[in-house]
């Protein structure tokens, strides 16, 4: 199979995507800081500036999906992300308006990244062959991977080096990279100049693989959002981890994704894509569980736990890419901006529930049993891949 290296207009879309990606979650560290360092803002008022960035994907994805498929993708990428750097440009005067200014700034942001991250999927799947998803999902995903890594880590050297405001500013030229390399691509025409949110609805409800990987991603988010509510108590309460060593356990999980991007390509070759998701899944389970049965804040404990969150990251990231190039490659092109769009929409929208339930169960049945619990939770994921048409996927999907 010829590589994806030597596709000119994958190459565009590879850049642009990293420069967005690396931006977006540099502005995730100076975003909040503006608020903090500058305007001053509260324990409540930084949570409403993160639920602000976060509401847009259960307001706008299914209408973004339809717009996706109706419109013209690389347009639709190339907007986001001159709308993120405009937007971006303004925070500097955050000063003189305020948080309720940043947090419209940070609303409008959300609206935009919903928009970019559909787009690019959807239109990922019309630059490729249906043979190469797999190899084109594993390097975007390694980029994805790099940028949770190490976008954070260059947001907080800008802080230190130009103060928060003016630190914003590197995020914006980053979206400014991305608008310059996406503009090159090829200008395709609209796939479904006709159809609505329904469509994408109805095809996610009536195709079997299509259900199996919406009710396994919406199980898994569920219950990963309660899992790190309490993981996040279990590290600092019950073992009493200092904040260096939170910082190390926590950083652990991006290398293991990294890594799993970099695997994710090559194992449905060797084993089929049925036998990597459900086992993929079931042994990062496994391996959280773990989790649950140590004790004390040793170095042992520390380098447990990093080992673990490594292997999780690997094994979990596996499964998201093949699940990935499952759904782009079962999903005609015509809608395939609405489901992605339903997809995320129905993924995420539990996940508020999710944290809730883990807060609450805490404090009803303890941290350590409340872990144990929602890591359990986990496993329905894999059951219910288990027992769908998924499973039975060999080397080539179709």
């Amino acid at each position: 199979m010829p590589s994806l290296w030597a596709e000119a207009d994958f190459r565009k879309l590879w850049i642009g995507q990293s420069a967005s990606l690396f931006a977006a979650y540099a502005s995730q560290v100076t975003l909040p800081l503006v608020a903090v360092v500058s305007l001053g803002a509260s324990a409540a008022q930084l949570g409403g500036l993160r639920a602000a960035q976060q509401v847009p994907i259960l307001l706008v994805s299914l209408f973004v999906g339809v717009l996706v498929d109706r419109w013209r993708a690389r347009r639709m990428m190339v907007y986001a992300d001159l709308g993120r750097a405009v937007l971006l440009g303004l925070v500097p005067i955050a000063w003189t308006l305020g948080l309720p200014f940043l947090y419209v700034v940070a609303f409008v942001i959300g609206v935009f990244s919903v928009c970019f991250d559909v787009a690019c999927q959807a239109s990922f799947t019309r630059l490729v062959r249906q043979d190469q998803l797999a190899q084109g999902n594993s390097i975007l995903e390694g980029s994805k991977s790099a940028a949770q890594i190490s976008g954070p880590a260059i947001g907080g050297a800008l802080v230190s080096l130009l103060t928060a405001p003016l630190a914003v500013l590197g995020s914006a030229v980053g979206f400014l990279v991305s608008v310059v390399s996406i503009w090159r691509l090829p200008d395709a025409r609209p796939v479904a100049p006709s159809g609505g949110i329904r469509d994408g609805l109805w095809l996610v409800v009536r195709d079997s693989s299509l259900r199996a990987i919406a009710m396994a991603t919406c199980v898994y988010q569920f219950f990963f959002t309660a899992m790190m509510t309490v993981y996040i108590l279990f590290l600092s309460r019950s073992l009493e981890l200092p904040g260096a060593a939170m910082g190390l356990v926590l950083a652990a999980f991006g290398p293991g994704a990294l890594a799993g991007s970099l695997l994710s390509s090559r194992m449905p070759r060797w084993f089929g894509y049925g036998r990597v998701v459900v086992f993929a899944a079931l042994i990062s389970d496994l391996v959280m569980l773990s989790t649950a049965a140590l004790h004390g804040s040793t170095t042992v404990t520390v380098a447990a736990l990093v080992t673990i969150n490594f292997l999780y990251g690997v094994f979990s990231q596996t499964v998201d890419v093949a699940i990935m190039a499952i759904r782009q490659a079962v999903t005609p092109d015509t809608v395939q901006g609405r489901v992605v769009a339903t997809i995320a929409f129905l993924g995420m929208g539990l996940t508020p529930v999710g944290a809730l339930l883990g807060g609450a169960a805490a404090g009803v049945f303890g941290v350590r049993a409340a872990l144990a619990a929602t890591i359990a939770g986990l496993f329905l994921s894999p059951l219910t891949l288990s027992l769908s048409p998924l499973a039975r996927l060999g080397r080539i999907v179709r």
